[in-house]
């Protein structure tokens, strides 16, 4: 079997990013899929795929994940170390989405699911959070007590937002304290909402000082929150996420951002986090998800793959988490678009706040193609 052609698709979603999937095809007639969303450039990254990693891709041997994926990153990075400081986010989104594709590929191949190709499933379901954060426009309090009060009601357990909007270690300390205070009073409401057995998570997407993270750790500490997530940017404070897990009892979640196991090292080692984050759309895919799951696990680290995604990435992440010792929640970008779980045949399978494991070959789905064109874009246009 060999690779004939890779192609990239694309759905208009949200103001806060579409979702853009690739697909890699053979002369058996075998397709995989695969999802490369919110690089920060979708047409960028098609163009990456389609002049430079596609045609590496064109006439290889699919079952070779390893080899192939050292090679896209070896290409990507022009001749750099084949994972690391040589590859940005762009192209580390698009070798993540190929290599999520190849394993899909193998396992329509082999007749078998994902997650027994990556050493076989410890669990048949997984528990999800519902990330509220992207479906609320009106970001009042209100408004995010409405979204989490509906994803409890529809059966969520779990619940996340991102409260600080506008917040910037560069404000005007009264200023700054102005849209904490703000923030904090949408957490206060949600919790309200959702009343006091579900979880509640909260995003701080890096805007804090290691100060102000302290601050609002202890302010929510009462709220009983089951992570306060990046609260600091450890590229400008590399200590900072440590000071404020000895600060305050609130336990602390990192990672989305970093590419590569070399990356997540550091936060393994200083047990900064409680729980890691790596996202399979830019950490490397699957199988460096895997080796970085395998790292916190000696350090009896937490991971919960990142995942404000689409579908593919979803069900991706899924197989992984279904294989890591140390998996404990999934994220769901909940409430986006209506036609979300509809895009793919069979349908997006969650019941009850938890998704099902797929037990068919591959990821378990793929597109469909009515609904994706009443959707799509050509991110080569972009």
């Amino acid at each position: 079997m060999k690779i004939v052609d890779v192609r990239v698709l694309g759905a208009r979603v949200s103001h806060r990013g579409d979702w853009v999937f690739v697909r890699v095809e053979t002369d058996e007639g075998i397709v995989g899929l695969g999802e490369a969303s919110h690089s920060g450039d979708d047409g960028l990254l098609a163009r990456l795929v389609k002049h430079r990693l596609g045609p590496t891709l064109v006439g290889q041997d699919p079952s070779g994940v390893e080899p192939l994926w050292r090679e896209l990153a070896r290409v990507a990075a022009t001749g750099a170390v084949p994972w690391g400081n040589g590859l940005s986010r762009l192209a580390a989104t698009a070798i993540s989405g190929l290599e999520q594709a190849l394993w899909d590929l193998n396992g329509r191949a082999l007749g078998v699911p994902v997650h027994r190709l990556l050493g076989g499933a410890l669990r048949d379901r997984l528990r999800l959070y519902a990330n509220v954060n992207r479906a609320v426009t009106d970001r009042a309090p209100a408004g995010f007590a409405e979204a989490a009060r509906r994803a409890v009601a529809e059966g969520f357990g779990a619940v996340k937002l991102a409260p600080f909007d506008g917040v910037a270690w560069t404000l005007d300390g009264l200023e700054a304290r102005r849209l904490i205070a703000a923030g904090i009073e949408r957490v206060r409401v949600v919790r309200e909402a959702i009343g006091p057995d579900a979880e509640l998570r909260v995003d701080c997407h890096w805007r804090l000082t290691r100060e102000q993270a302290i601050w609002v750790a202890r302010e929510l500490a009462p709220l009983r929150l089951a992570w306060l997530e990046d609260p600091v940017d450890l590229a400008a404070d590399p200590e900072g996420l440590a000071a404020v897990a000895a600060a305050t009892d609130v336990p602390t979640a990192a990672g989305e951002e970093r590419l590569g196991r070399a990356a997540f090292r550091p936060l393994v080692e200083r047990k900064a986090a409680g729980t890691i984050m790596p996202d399979v759309k830019h950490c490397g895919g699957l199988w460096e998800g895997r080796k970085i799951a395998a790292l916190a696990e000696t350090a009896q680290v937490w991971v919960s793959p990142h995942n404000p995604s689409g579908p593919i990435a979803t069900l991706a992440s899924a197989h992984l988490s279904a294989t890591l010792p140390n998996f404990s929640v999934l994220e769901f970008a909940w409430g986006e678009v209506r036609w979300r779980a509809a895009l793919t045949r069979p349908e997006e399978p969650i019941r009850d706040g938890h998704l099902l494991i797929p037990q068919t070959p591959g990821l378990g789905a793929v597109l469909d193609d009515a609904l994706l064109a009443e959707h799509g874009f050509d991110p080569l246009a972009e």
